[in-house]
């Protein structure tokens, strides 16, 4: 178990509301860093923190596994504990997993806290209510949300097996479809291999997609949604502002008052 953990156990571990108030573990002499609020992965909340400590990584998964241990939960430590590692407990009665994922940077130990419930699980949105504009057939696809007070944000990734160019027009075109307006698209070349960031918006939301040519037919599909009531809160805030001025001129969204 190499470098592939860190993103396995990222994308795997979630937490639900119903344990809203559950802590996440924290590691004695360190700031504890919460990412996000309750993000969503694959239809699953998570909750997820980082610190970082200048204690071996040995040190600190021998701590999470003693403490877990004492408690009586049965507990996995996993990887060389030298460049990554991961220690995990399980509160069977619960229904809850804890973890710590740990990776080596600048000198330091990284490690982030993760607290999933292992009973429920959301179901995808129906036809209509999904915010993100997909590609149809891909051979992977993997989503992650969360969701705050103003508004909330999706991420998802795909690798589809089609030219660059048909994934351009079918994505332009659904797009369009959905009543997005084209706000930027710009393209190059990433470590040799072909690059394409297409840029729409529709009122108070925003999406950026990033395709990468992997092969002469074969593309990764990055996407990024964000709907927020604060404009400020966009990745692009000026675009946002100018499609929500447009869509409040046609009445689709109404202005908040001070």
């Amino acid at each position: 178990m190499r470098v592939t953990i860190l993103t396995l156990l990222l994308v795997s571990l979630w937490a639900s509301p119903s344990w809203a108030e559950q802590e996440l573990a924290v590691y004695p002499g360190t700031a504890h860093t919460r990412i996000g609020n309750d993000l969503l992965i694959n239809g699953q909340y998570h909750r997820m923190a980082y610190f970082t400590t200048k204690d071996s990584m040995e040190k600190v998964a021998k701590y999470f596994a003693e403490y877990w241990n004492k408690q009586g939960y049965p507990v996995v430590v996993d990887g060389d504990l030298e460049e990554e590692g991961v220690v995990a407990a399980f509160f069977t009665r619960e229904g809850l997993q804890r973890a710590v994922v740990l990776r080596k940077h600048m000198g330091k130990t990284v490690g982030f806290t993760v607290l999933k419930d292992l009973w429920l699980y959301e179901k995808p949105p129906s036809a209509g209510q999904d915010k993100m504009i997909r590609v149809e057939g891909p051979l992977f696809s993997a989503d992650v949300g969360s969701r705050d007070e103003a508004g909330g944000s999706r991420h998802s990734t795909q690798i589809v097996e089609r030219t660059m160019d048909e994934v351009r027009q079918e994505l332009a075109n659904k797009y369009t479809s959905a009543g997005y307006k084209p706000v930027r698209e710009s393209g190059g070349k990433l470590d040799g291999q072909r690059t394409l960031v297409l840029e729409y918006a529709r009122g108070p939301e925003q999406s950026m997609t990033t395709l990468v040519e992997l092969e002469s037919a074969r593309v990764a599909v990055s996407q990024s949604w964000v709907g927020t009531d604060r404009p400020d809160g966009m990745p692009n805030a000026d675009a946002v502002r100018q499609a929500r001025e447009a869509a409040m001129r046609q009445g689709l969204v109404k202005e908040k008052k001070p």
